[in-house]
C-alpha cells in the first residue's frame, strides 16, 4: 500500500455513513482508517443532534485532539508515500487546523467552524467542499476568505450541512455525486 486516507468524523461519531465513507477510497493501492475522536466507538442517532454537539463540544472540542491526531498522522507519513486527511463537519474543521502537516491532500467537507480558523496557512493541496447554505453564517463570506489562502481550492454545492450523508434529513443526492467527483479528482 502506497496511500493511506484517514477520515474524520462528525458529530455524531463513526456511523454507517462514515463507513459508507470508507468504501469510496478503498482501492489496491489506498487503506483507509477512521480516526475516531470519541471512546469505545460512541455514536449518536440524527436525533440526538444536540446532544452529539453537546458532547463533541465538552469533551473533544477543537484544540484537544490536535497533538494525538498530528502523532498519528506523522507516522503515516513516514510509513506512506501520500497521506491523505478527509474530514466531515467538525472533522472537517480538524482537518483544516492539520492541513499545516506534510500531508499529501487534505479534503473538508462542510467544515463551518473552518471560519474560525482563517488564520491557518495549508502546507498541501487542500480542497474545501461547502453547501450554498449554512444555518448559523454566511458561506459566501467564508468561501471569499478562503479563496485568498495559498493551497485552497474552494467548491460549493446545492443543499445545506450534511448534503453528503443520505440518512441525514439535508441529503441532496446530485450534490453528493458532484462532490464525491471532485474528491476522488482531487485524490
Amino acid at each position: 500500500m502506497q496511500r493511506k486516507v484517514f477520515i474524520l468524523h462528525e458529530i455524531y461519531g463513526v456511523n454507517d455513513f462514515m463507513h459508507e465513507q470508507t468504501i469510496e477510497f478503498i482501492d489496491d493501492q489506498t487503506v483507509v482508517e477512521h480516526l475516531a475522536l470519541y471512546p469505545d466507538g460512541k455514536v449518536f442517532s440524527y436525533a440526538q443532534e444536540e446532544e452529539a454537539y453537546a458532547y463533541f463540544i465538552k469533551e473533544v472540542g477543537f484544540d484537544k485532539p490536535l497533538t494525538q491526531l498530528s502523532q498519528q498522522l506523522r507516522t503515516a507519513i513516514a510509513k506512506y508515500k501520500e497521506v491523505i486527511l478527509i474530514g466531515f463537519s467538525v472533522g472537517a474543521t480538524l482537518a483544516w487546523r492539520l492541513s499545516t502537516l506534510p500531508l499529501h491532500r487534505v479534503i473538508c467537507v462542510y467544515g463551518s467552524r473552518i471560519r474560525q480558523y482563517l488564520g491557518v496557512q495549508p502546507s498541501c493541496p487542500t480542497l474545501v467542499l461547502l453547501p450554498i447554505h449554512e444555518k448559523s453564517f454566511d458561506v459566501n463570506n467564508m468561501k471569499n476568505a478562503l479563496q485568498h489562502i495559498h493551497f485552497v481550492q474552494t467548491v460549493q454545492f446545492a443543499g445545506e450541512h450534511g448534503f453528503m450523508d443520505e440518512c441525514n434529513r439535508t441529503f441532496h443526492l446530485e450534490s453528493t455525486l458532484q462532490a464525491q467527483s471532485h474528491i476522488k479528482k482531487f485524490i
